[in-house]
């Protein structure tokens, strides 16, 4: 037997949601009329055919994509000259900045470091040294320790030289927000420059980001996700408003011809992520229908490093000098600084007058620079070659810190770790 379905929507049931409206700018002077299909379902059997599903897709919304547009489209910017290459969420690389006004340093004769020697470390140190490192690994046995005799003891004494570039570099990105009256200022007059826009550095060889905005720059644009309604299709009904009841499968009834009672039998129930509205807040907008778009201005202020280490052939591999320090012989600081003249170690004086150079060019391209300091430090190194169970090895001590690193250790076990 047929039976009537009865539903609580009305002759609305499934139209077009009308809440979507017009975009912002003609919302004051029209309002939208509903668009939509009336029906009426009267038979069990044109619920299960198929033909609801079908009259659902002809009356819903289009359904919004997951996202909505992945950027503002490049039309919704305004030309800023000066600012022709800024995109939206950057990406355009850093500008350039101004030639320098400051004059290039003269060349000064370094003043050679004192002629003294670091020397070798005691023996009580060197056994003090290897204990300690001995210890710190649970699988070495301390042996060595204790039994191994010293057998010699030879200083290498190692230049470090440093060359630090302070920069500070300055890029430019389109940057947007829900527009809820901030002040509009595009076209008022011309816009700074990205360089002629003041900020405040932080002390030298410091690391610090700032944003600022571009005066000048902000104007007011129709939201690009929702075209200017405030609202956008639900992405769990697709706009309907409602969606097919989990209890029923949509057919209205429950086993046999009861009429399903979780839906009143419509088939459908409401959409819990939009109460039923078919749409949803603008989460770009946050609702308000526009967005103030404008110019950001984002300064990096950081600091380039570049070592070089004149080792003596120790043995010791030159990465495990990083972490150590040494006694400083010579430091220099100014706006650009000069190589190293003078200096005992040719090699030293080679790599400051290569690094000087490489850093002058490399980052005055796309970085204005603000310091520049060049250090060289003495690290001791003490190769300590010992005698155990009547063997030779080897373990060095190097550093203000006395490391010690024994890459061939006689007396290892295994460990494993439940």
């Amino acid at each position: 037997m047929e039976r009537r379905i009865v539903s609580d929507y009305g002759a609305n049931y499934g139209t077009v949601n009308p809440v979507y409206g017009l975009p912002a700018v003609a919302v004051a002077h029209t309002r939208p009329a509903p668009l939509g299909i009336t029906f009426q379902l009267t038979t069990r059997t044109l619920l299960t055919s198929g033909i609801f599903q079908d009259l659902k897709t002809m009356a819903a919304p289009p359904a919004a994509s997951n996202h909505g547009p992945s950027a503002p489209p490049a039309n919704m910017f305004d030309t800023v000259p000066g600012y022709e290459g800024t995109v939206a969420g950057g990406g355009g690389g850093y500008l350039p900045p101004p030639m320098p006004t400051v004059p290039m340093p003269v060349p000064e004769q370094a003043p050679s470091p004192p002629d003294w020697h670091i020397p070798s470390i005691s023996e009580e140190r060197a056994r003090e040294a290897f204990a300690t490192y001995v210890s710190s690994n649970c699988c070495y046995s301390s042996g060595p320790v204790k039994d191994g005799v010293i057998t010699n003891m030879e200083s290498f004494n190692t230049y470090r030289y440093r060359l630090e570039t302070f920069n500070e570099s300055r890029s430019t990105e389109w940057t947007q927000e829900p527009f809820a009256g901030q002040p509009v200022d595009a076209g008022v007059q011309p816009a700074p420059g990205p360089w002629q826009i003041t900020a405040q550095p932080p002390a030298f060889f410091q690391e610090q980001k700032q944003t600022i905005r571009v005066p000048y720059t902000s104007s007011v644009k129709n939201c690009h996700v929702c075209l200017g309604m405030g609202r956008n299709p639900c992405k769990t009904c697709t706009g309907a408003g409602s969606k097919v009841c989990w209890v029923c499968n949509g057919s209205g009834f429950r086993e046999g011809n009861d009429r399903c009672t979780h839906c009143n039998g419509r088939g459908r129930e409401n959409c819990s992520t939009c109460n039923g509205n078919g749409s949803c807040q603008c989460d770009t907008c946050n609702g308000k229908r526009q967005l103030i778009v404008f110019i950001n201005l984002n300064i990096k202020w950081s600091t380039e490093k570049d070592d070089f280490v004149a080792q003596d052939l120790s043995g010791l591999r030159v990465e495990k000098l990083q972490k150590v320090s040494g006694k400083e012989l010579f430091k220099d600081a100014q706006y650009m600084v000069y190589p190293v003249m003078g200096f005992p170690d040719f090699s030293v004086a080679q790599a400051s007058e290569r690094l000087v150079r490489d850093h002058q060019v490399k980052y005055a391209q796309t970085s204005r620079i603000l310091q520049q300091r060049q250090t060289i430090e003495l690290i001791p190194v003490t190769k300590v070659s010992y005698m155990w169970k009547g063997k030779s090895h080897v373990y060095y001590v190097y550093g203000n810190e006395f490391e010690v690193n024994a890459e061939d250790y006689p007396a290892t076990c295994c460990c494993s770790v439940m």
